[in-house]
């Protein structure tokens, strides 16, 4: 037996559609009803500004007054003056005339002489003197730098002529024996502050002697000044077993 119904207008098929469609338009509904608001006419304020209910301000009529001046102040009172006699006496001050008289000498002011204080200038060391000392037959070495290497050697020459090298024997020494010898050379050229260091102080007075006995040089100067100039000498010598 046929069905009598098309199966096209079967809406049970679409019965799902059909129940999401009415929850939503059901939720619709409930979300719209939440959120309504309702005002009362009276609050709603539009803004305008009703000029019937604003209340006239009386403005005061004033007046001018002519005031008149206030009176002048009145006179002071005169001054009463008391006259009081002068009894007492006054030594008058009597000032001397300044004015020179051209018959006096005039004294004639020698001048003077503006003296500056002489600059001190610290020992320099030999290395870095501006003109270095010059020992005697240095003179005509040439420039400062020659006049250096001739000062150096003489003084080791002298020194190894001078030292009495049968010390190291006399103490028992061997092997190369050092002495390291300073002193300065004064402004006047002389020898002075001569200190040693060495392994023994029988070397140590030696090496002092000699030095001591180092000819006067021609100091050294240092901007155009004599300066004492301070010179290390090392001595080295070497005892023969």
């Amino acid at each position: 037996m046929e069905p009598k119904k098309n199966p096209k207008a079967d809406l049970t098929k679409k019965s799902i559609l059909f129940l999401q469609l009415g929850l939503i338009l059901v939720l619709f509904i409930t979300w719209q009803g939440i959120e309504w608001k309702t005002y009362e006419r009276t609050a709603i304020d539009i803004g305008q500004v009703n000029l019937d209910e604003l209340e006239e301000e009386d403005v005061p009529i004033t007046q001018t007054l002519n005031t008149p001046p206030p009176p002048p102040p009145p006179p002071p009172a005169p001054e009463v003056i008391d006259v009081v006699e002068d009894e007492a006496e006054v030594e008058e001050t009597i000032i001397d005339d300044t004015e020179t008289d051209l018959k006096e000498e005039i004294v004639e002011v020698e001048e003077i002489e503006d003296t500056e204080e002489e600059e001190v200038i610290a020992d320099v060391p030999f290395a870095v003197i501006e003109n270095v000392p010059v020992f005697p037959g240095c003179e005509g070495a040439g420039n400062n730098n020659a006049k250096k290497k001739c000062m150096s050697d003489k003084v080791k020459k002298f020194v190894n002529r001078k030292f009495n090298t049968d010390i190291g024997s006399e103490l028992g020494l061997s092997g190369v024996n050092r002495i390291y010898v300073q002193f300065k050379i004064d402004r006047s050229g002389n020898i002075v502050g001569v200190k040693a260091r060495a392994p023994h102080p029988r070397l140590q007075k030696e090496a002092q002697r000699v030095v001591k006995l180092l000819p006067k040089m021609t100091p050294g100067k240092q901007r155009g000044k004599a300066v004492g100039v301070l010179y290390s000498l090392p001595i080295v010598f070497q005892v023969q077993d």
